[in-house]
C-alpha cells in the first residue's frame, strides 16, 4: 500500500482489516506484519522560510532533498540525524518521517538537542483514520497536549507520520576537531568531562575505536564563527596543556569525515555481530567499557555507547548493575525477536505506554509488537 495522499491514506488505514509495517524509505531495518504502508508517496517541501528559520515537508520526503534546500541557503538540521544504511546494510533514501518517528539524533545533541526539540508540529493519521494536527510553525506555541513531542520516537506505534514542521539553524562558518590517539577509557573520560564543563561551547565529544589502520581517537568539536572557533580552540589547548592533543584538525572536509564515522557508526558497518546503542549517564562509561571490549564508538561525551557484539549474547543481562537503557539495532530478525529491540519497561511505565497507544491505536494495527 502506497498512498499519494494524505486523505487517500487515511482511507485505508479506517479499512484496515490486519496490521501492517510502515515504512518509508526502507532504511532503518524495522521489521513486522509482511503487510507494508509505505508513505513514500507523500513526498515534498510544502513551505521553507529560510528567514523564519521554518521548513515544512511531508513525511515521505528524502532526507537529501531537504538537506539540499537547506544547504542552498547555509542552513542545517542542527540535531544531524544518523544515515543507518550503511551499518544496517539497507538501502532505499531516509526520510524525514522516518527520522522524526525514530527522533534520530547525532553527535551535535549534547549542545542542540534532539530531533524532537526542533520539531514545531506534525499531522498524522491515528489508528482510527482520524487525520491529527498538532504544533505550528514557531516555537512558542501553547495548543494544548504536546503530540508533538509523543510523536517523535514513537516508531509509528501511534499514528502514520503525513507532515511535519521544523526548525533549522545556519550552518557554521567554521569548524574544529581536537584529536587524541591512543588514550584509555579513563583519559577520555577526564577529556570529555573537563570539556564539557568549559564554557567553551565544545558540541561534539566523541571516541571511535581502531579501525582501517587509524589507532583509536578521542575527538572534541568546537563550530561557529571563524574567530570564535579560533579563540576557543586555544583556550581548549590551554586547558589540556599537560594533555595536548595529537592534532588540530581545521579542514572542513576531513572535519565532515571524522563526524560522519561518529555518526553513522562507519567502524563497524563492515564487521559480522550484533550492534547495540546503550544510553548512561556519561560518568558510567568507564564502567561500561571495563570489559575491554574494543569495539565500542562513544558519543554525547561519554552519554551513548554503541558495542559491536557476538551474535547471541545479550547485553542488557551483562550490564544490569548500571543505570540506562539498550537498544538492539542490528541483529538476525530471529534474535531481534527474542532479546527484543527496546529496553524493557517496568511495570508502571509499561501500564502508562500501552494506554497511550490504546487511545491512538486501539486496534493495534501500527508497528504491533515493535516497542514491545
Amino acid at each position: 500500500m502506497r498512498p499519494e495522499t494524505e486523505a487517500e491514506l487515511a482511507e485505508l488505514v479506517a479499512g484496515l482489516k490486519e496490521p501492517v509495517r510502515i515504512a518509508g524509505g526502507g532504511t532503518r531495518g524495522v521489521t513486522g506484519p509482511d503487510t507494508e504502508l509505505n508513505v513514500s508517496g507523500l513526498s515534498g517541501i510544502t513551505l521553507y522560510e529560510p528567514g523564519a528559520l521554518t521548513l515544512v515537508a511531508k513525511a515521505g520526503t528524502p532526507l537529501a532533498e531537504i538537506e539540499a534546500a537547506l544547504d542552498a541557503e547555509g542552513q542545517q538540521l542542527a540535531f544531524e540525524p544518523m544515515d543507518h544504511r550503511a551499518l544496517l546494510g539497507t538501502s532505499g533514501d531516509p526520510t524525514i518521517g522516518g527520522v522524526v518517528a525514530a527522533n534520530v539524533s547525532g553527535p551535535r545533541r549534547i549542545q542542540a538537542g534532539a530531533c524532537r526539540d526542533f520539531l514545531l508540529g506534525v499531522r498524522f493519521v491515528d489508528g482510527r483514520g482520524q487525520v491529527v494536527k498538532n504544533g505550528g510553525r514557531v516555537m512558542k506555541n501553547v495548543t494544548g497536549y504536546d503530540l508533538v513531542k509523543l510523536m517523535a520516537g514513537s516508531w509509528g506505534t501511534l499514528g502514520v507520520l503525513t507532515e511535519v514542521s521544523l526548525k533549522v539553524l545556519p550552518k557554521p562558518e567554521a569548524v574544529a576537531t581536537l584529536v587524541w590517539e591512543d588514550r584509555g577509557w579513563t583519559a577520555t573520560s577526564k577529556l570529555f568531562c573537563d570539556a564539557l564543563c568549559s564554557p567553551f561551547e565544545v558540541n561534539g565529544a566523541a571516541r571511535l575505536p581502531e579501525c582501517g589502520g587509524k589507532p583509536s581517537r578521542t575527538v572534541l568539536r568546537i563550530e561557529g564563527f571563524e574567530q570564535s572557533v579560533k579563540y576557543r580552540v586555544g583556550k581548549l589547548l590551554e586547558l589540556f596543556a599537560e594533555m595536548k592533543p595529537d592534532q588540530v584538525v581545521t579542514d572542513p572536509v576531513e572535519n565532515a569525515g571524522i563526524w560522519r564515522e561518529v555518526r553513522d557508526i562507519e567502524p563497524f558497518a563492515d564487521k559480522p555481530g550484533n550492534v547495540w546503542k546503550t544510553s548512561v549517564k556519561p560518568t558510567d562509561m568507564v564502567r561500561v567499557a571495563s570489559d575491554n571490549n574494543p569495539n565500542r564508538v562513544v558519543g554525547w561525551g561519554g552519554g551513548l555507547i554503541w558495542t559491536l557484539a557476538p551474535e547471541g549474547e545479550d547485553l542488557r543481562a551483562a550490564l544490569c548493575d548500571v543505570q540506562g537503557h539498550s537498544t538492539l539495532v542490528r541483529a538476525a530478525p530471529e534474535e531481534m525477536q527474542t532479546l527484543g529491540r527496546f529496553q524493557p519497561e517496568n511495570a508502571a511505565l509499561l501500564a502508562l505506554t500501552q494506554g497511550i497507544r490504546a487511545r491512538f491505536d486501539p486496534r493495534s494495527v501500527f508497528n504491533p509488537g515493535l516497542m514491545g
